[in-house]
């Protein structure tokens, strides 16, 4: 629900007209990282965040996958340690979705320069509502 709550502010404008201040931030961060250490969706949480304190397109892109890098290289070996079976039964799928990962980056920095910042802003809300309509219908 909060990230359709979220995604709604972002799409009617009053996200814009609001000024969140640094003790929202610290609050936002909090939130995410309990959400996503109960949960697993810190991303969407993280994402809804940047929204409301206006963070550029350039900064959004490279603050989430900068985060995304940080916590897959802290879960990684946790991964590794427990489950190296299954790690090396699927090594396969986890190539090709690196390499996926390597080319939708190339793809997406050059798309990210063509995009205006209104429609990143309305697309990452676009995305943030489709989620949060999906986690509410599973329940």
């Amino acid at each position: 629900a909060l990230l359709i709550l979220a995604a709604t502010a972002e799409l009617t404008g009053w996200m814009r007209k609001v000024r969140w201040g640094r003790h929202a931030a610290w609050a936002a961060g909090a939130l995410s990282g309990a959400l996503g250490g109960l949960v697993g969706n810190q991303g969407g949480i993280r994402a809804a965040a940047m929204l409301g304190f206006g963070v550029p397109k350039e900064s959004f892109v490279a603050t989430a996958t900068a985060i995304a890098l940080f916590v897959d290289a802290a879960r990684l070996p946790v991964y590794f340690a427990t489950q190296w079976q299954e790690m090396a039964r699927i090594w396969p799928l986890v190539a090709i979705a690196t390499a996926g990962v390597v080319v939708g980056t190339a793809f997406g920095t050059r798309l990210l320069g063509w995009l205006p910042e209104r429609i990143f802003r309305r697309v990452v809300a676009a995305l943030l509502a489709a989620l949060g309509v999906y986690m509410l219908a599973r329940g």
